[in-house]
């Protein structure tokens, strides 16, 4: 398809930050052609289009990284080679991430409910949820971890039974993030509006500094975690489509794919850690 042509998965390795553009790309017409044909359901058929466009790059990427596990020996040395899949898929996220956010942020708000309408709703339910336990800082910590941990779990079973499974559930990720992102800004500039009637170019680069970090701050851990256990989950899946059970390959494979797991896990509790004490603490 056409675009599959447009990058492999050696380039995105070899210029990462590419992809930036590409994921921007993706999320923008999966968004437009979402609202285009299917405008009742666009909030969730947005993100459908958007995985659609990068599930041949995502899974040939899984594929490379699988061959890698059989040539490389030293553990570190993988590790460092994974790296490179890891920057191309962030590069990727926070590619359509800003698309969302862009698209929220520019459009008017009566296009904007009816296409973020799910990922709204999500983000009041999130809220609803962390300013009712405030005070317990120790319990949000662990519904938010326990949370987490069950997005991990659907991204490493996603990866292993679909290969390339746990893209969509971080595409409709980075669309919770982006409309997340998009309505700090958005409110921000709105109420800088009202109050001192000119918004300047400075007002406006603070306005979107303040929203972006608000959510980068624990958001890239997050969701590198996931991305390190959606590649552990295809490293595995793409070794059982070649038959390797019982053999020392498969074994070498399982225990890069347990490292991964590992790291994952140790990420996903920094995350819960800054989202909980260090990012309220900043904003």
């Amino acid at each position: 398809m056409v675009l599959e042509s447009l990058i492999n998965p050696w380039n995105a390795e070899k210029h990462p930050k590419t992809m930036l553009l590409y994921g921007f790309i993706y999320a923008s017409l999966g968004f437009f052609l979402g609202l285009w044909v299917f405008n009742e359901h666009a909030s969730l058929i947005m993100v459908f289009l958007t995985t659609m466009a990068a599930i041949p790059l995502i899974y040939n990427i899984i594929k490379v990284e699988e061959k890698k596990d059989l040539v490389f020996h030293s553990e570190k040395g993988l590790l460092k080679e994974h790296s490179r899949a890891l920057r191309v898929f962030l590069n990727y996220f926070i590619g359509t991430t800003l698309a969302f956010a862009f698209w929220y942020i520019v459009l008017p708000n009566s296009t904007i409910i009816s296409a973020f309408e799910v990922q709204a709703n999500t983000i009041n339910s999130l809220r609803a949820n962390v300013t009712g336990n405030a005070s317990y800082l120790g319990r949000i910590f662990f519904e938010i971890l326990s949370n987490n941990l069950k997005v991990l779990i659907f991204c490493i079973l996603f990866s292993f039974l679909y290969g390339v499974g746990a893209a969509f559930i971080l595409t409709w990720n980075a669309s919770v993030i982006g409309v997340a992102i998009g309505d700090t800004i958005k409110t921000g500039i709105l109420q800088i509006s009202e109050k001192f009637h000119i918004t300047t170019s400075h007002q406006y680069f603070g306005v979107i500094t303040y929203g972006l970090l608000r959510y980068i701050i624990h958001g890239v851990p997050e969701i590198l975690a996931y991305f390190v256990a959606g590649l552990a989950g295809g490293i595995i899946s793409s070794a059982v489509i070649r038959h390797d059970f019982g053999t020392k390959k498969y074994e070498k494979i399982i225990l890069d794919s347990s490292v991964l797991l590992l790291i994952s896990l140790v990420l996903i509790v920094i995350a819960a850690f800054l989202e909980v004490y260090v990012t309220p603490t900043l904003f």
